[in-house]
């Protein structure tokens, strides 16, 4: 596994992750979500699963739509499906102005933003992928939001393979810290989830630019 230090660009800061954004095409960003928010999100991610009202991820949209778990094996929940609570309009809320910060600075024509609510039981993974469709180029900008308890350890897997350097390069492995957002853009970099061996937990959003 590859070093997280020697091989991400970490930021702290809303100014350093449009910089890396503009310079590397991705940043990961410790600490987005404070300890509190990001426990209680997680509280209701998991209180809404145990309600019944995820449904198991697919791979492809529209008619392509079709479950393959040996692709992905997460369950989902659309947050504009989701019951309504604080915790999901503060989310909403702090990627609006992220979305309207990365548009002043680098023009990237972000109209608006779908995203959704992922669990990963144990022995879930999601393999080698890009987050823009064949048929659709609308997705921008991926912010995917982990929201794992603080004693998270390497051994508990759901690491984000990363290919930063190219699809055939060796993949860098980021630890899905609570409260860390991974932003990339969508278009370019492959990555995968490895599979968990612990629940895992992660809001997962995609900025789109409107249609031509």
């Amino acid at each position: 596994m590859e070093p997280l230090a020697l091989a991400t660009p970490r930021v702290t800061s809303l100014t350093q992750c449009i910089d890396s954004v503009a310079d590397n095409g991705w940043a990961l960003w410790p600490g987005f979500l404070s300890a509190d928010d990001t426990a209680a999100l997680a509280a209701h991610t998991l209180a809404v699963h145990a309600d019944g009202h995820f449904h198991r991820a697919g791979v492809g949209r529209a008619s392509g739509l079709a479950i393959r778990e040996g692709i992905r094996s997460d369950q989902v929940l659309w947050i504009d499906d989701a019951p309504p609570h604080p915790v999901l309009d503060h989310y909403r809320e702090q990627m609006d102005q992220l979305r309207e910060a990365i548009n002043r600075a680098l023009y990237l024509g972000l109209f608006d933003l779908e995203s959704h609510l992922a669990v990963y039981p144990p022995g879930s993974a999601y393999e080698r992928h890009l987050d823009r469709f064949r048929d659709d180029d609308l997705r921008t900008l991926t912010v995917v939001l982990y929201l794992n308890p603080p004693d998270w350890q390497d051994d508990d897997g759901g690491h984000l393979r990363f290919w930063a350097g190219g699809p055939d390069l060796e993949p860098i492995h980021i630890r899905p810290a609570g409260g860390t957002l991974a932003v990339f853009l969508s278009d370019r970099y492959w990555h995968a989830v490895e599979p968990a061996r612990r629940t895992r937990l992660s809001v997962t959003g995609w900025f789109r630019r409107r249609p031509v």
